[in-house]
């Protein structure tokens, strides 16, 4: 299993590949954390067949698939790429930080 400091709903940016310079909020992880699937990265059609039984009709559907995790980078408000670290807080809570700047995220 992959650790990775990111979580769901995170703004990133793929920094390698085919979709390079696309940004987009992570919406899930496979199983192992190898791989993220980002909102409108790496789009691709399927065709479902109608499933009468769940109420879905079948056709084209598009859908993300996953880009790996080492081609991506979390994006902070300001927009700058940064990694990501973890720090301990007076009281004890540990929180991520932005490894450039340092500022809480």
């Amino acid at each position: 299993m992959a650790v990775t400091k990111l979580r769901i709903g995170d703004q990133i940016t793929v920094i390698s590949g085919a979709h390079k310079g696309d940004s987009g909020k992570v919406l899930r992880f496979n199983k192992d954390r190898t791989r993220v699937f980002v909102e409108g990265v790496n789009v691709v059609r399927r065709h479902e067949k109608p499933m009468p039984a769940l109420g879905r009709p079948g056709g084209i559907r598009e859908k993300e698939a996953s880009v790996h995790i080492s081609n991506v980078a979390y994006v902070t408000a300001d927009g700058d790429r940064t990694r990501i670290g973890y720090q301990r807080l007076e009281n004890g809570e540990k929180v991520r930080v932005s490894r450039k700047s340092g500022e809480q995220l």
